[in-house]
């Protein structure tokens, strides 16, 4: 039992400091700079993923890329192309884009809500861009640092797919 809080204790630690360093980059790049928006909702639940349990295979890199990029293209798809009532352009839109990442094995579960913020927040393509592409970019590059050089982590545990 004690070897078990002292092992999640170290998990949360490190899960603790990381996303507070990579939330903070992403943060201050979004308040503190004239580049835009570099965060997105989902990316805080990305967080657990990669920095407490950066062996799952939802964790990966390709996951967290693609899986954010196609639920955020499903989502600003459906808000542009499908003229119905936003509870059902939500509805839609978190399925299907389940359904691709599942499809194409880029599951990244947090990119799940990624369709639910594009569709309230009636975001652009602009969205994509920034904050998903260099976010998920930010994140991925922290990930493979702070894991792998870091923590001496076997991560990604494989770059392919």
């Amino acid at each position: 039992m004690i070897n078990t809080i002292k092992e999640n204790f170290n998990r949360a630690l490190y899960a603790l400091i990381f996303s507070i360093i990579t939330i903070g980059t992403l943060s201050f790049l979004s308040f503190e700079t004239p580049y835009g928006l570099f965060l997105a909702g989902s990316f805080g639940s990305s967080m657990v993923l990669l920095f407490g349990y950066p062996e799952s295979p939802f964790a990966q890199p390709k996951n967290v890329f693609f899986g954010h990029l196609i639920t955020s293209i499903v989502g600003v798809l459906i808000l542009k192309f499908l003229p119905i009532d936003q509870f059902l352009q939500i509805a839609i839109a978190v399925g299907l884009g389940i359904f691709v990442m599942i499809l194409l094995g880029v599951t990244h579960p947090p990119a799940g809500g990624n369709p639910i913020v594009i569709i309230l927040g009636a975001v652009s393509y602009d969205f994509l861009l920034n904050p998903i592409i260099f976010g998920s970019i930010i994140i991925i590059v922290y990930a493979v640092i702070l894991n792998r050089f870091i923590l001496k982590k076997n991560y990604p545990s494989s770059w392919k797919s």
